[in-house]
């Protein structure tokens, strides 16, 4: 087993790893390496697969699995994860729990019941993703969000939600920037574009946020919605249906949906650049984003 540990992430410590390396290593023959700088848990991960590991465990939030993940596509080294960031999306999309003692016993009971299987993995561009993507509004969000480590640590999903709110009312609320989306044959505008390898988009503390609809990790498609227009008078509904639990984002009259599709071009419909984040992380600015998944890629085990 080699846990790429993200020692940066929201949760993590020294002593806890220690003692999660501890505890594993009465199942696994265990090495764990701590990540250095952007892109250095691909490079681990490739190696790990080269060299024959039977597991890879990502310890980190959601950037680390979606590193982990596009080093181990293609191969028959399988991921899986133990919670260390703020929000944990594929490691509870895996049915892995989202308290890090309860996770190391889930991995522990795993050596007795051991499964890989295959899962999508879906891309843009060049860069891949485990379960979710967003080119507009969520994007440049996430990329605010990312310059403050240190209150996204402290606050969580209070964090995410203000900076929506000042992100919003600074970009979104006069002249935001315009989307053209083509999907299944059919085209759509707005100024916000989400792409899914599975469900939930993620989750706000507890609470699961359910966007797109009809599509699993091992779907082999994709499925998203576009926001048309971002309001204030919409984006209060628009939110009172990501949290809800009955009433549906996608029948929203300023949300457009697809599903059942294998590729997605989102391309800027007013000239400006379109920030694109991945898995929660944000990646930069694109002109065109190319979306496609590709069956079976990745295993996991869980």
């Amino acid at each position: 087993m080699l846990i790429v540990v993200n020692p940066y992430a929201t949760t993590l410590s020294d002593r806890l790893k220690h003692l999660v390396v501890y505890a594993l290593q009465g199942r696994y023959e265990v090495e764990a390496i701590d990540t250095q700088r952007q892109g250095h848990a691909i490079e681990l991960c490739r190696e790990a697969a080269s060299e024959g590991y039977d597991v890879v465990v990502a310890f980190g939030g959601d950037g680390t699995v979606n590193e982990c993940a596009n080093g181990l596509i293609g191969s028959d080294t399988p991921l899986t994860c133990l919670p260390g960031g703020a929000t944990n999306v594929y490691c509870r999309m895996l049915g892995i729990p989202n308290d890090v003692v309860d996770a190391t016993e889930h991995l522990l009971r795993m050596a007795d019941d051991w499964r890989p299987r295959p899962v999508d993995i879906a891309m843009v561009n060049d860069r891949a993703f485990a379960f979710s993507a967003g080119v507009g509004l969520d994007a440049s969000v996430v990329e605010r969000v990312d310059r403050h480590p240190h209150l996204k640590a402290r606050l969580g999903a209070w964090y995410f939600t203000s900076s929506a709110i000042s992100v919003f009312l600074r970009k979104y609320v006069f002249k935001p920037p315009r989307l053209e989306v083509t999907a299944g044959g059919e085209r759509f505008e707005g100024v916000t574009a989400l792409v899914q390898n599975g469900d939930p988009y993620s989750f706000f503390q507890t609470i699961p946020l359910h966007m797109a609809e009809n599509v699993a990790l091992d779907s082999g498609d994709l499925a998203g919605v576009v926001l048309e227009r971002a309001s204030p008078i919409d984006m209060p509904t628009v939110l009172f249906r990501a949290l809800a639990r009955k009433p549906r984002i996608v029948k929203h009259r300023r949300v457009s949906s697809y599903s059942g599709v294998d590729a997605v071009t989102v391309r800027s419909a007013d000239g400006r650049p379109m920030p694109v984040q991945v898995d929660g992380d944000y990646i930069g600015e694109v002109e065109t984003a190319e979306f496609s998944v590709r069956p079976g890629a990745l295993r996991v085990v869980s």
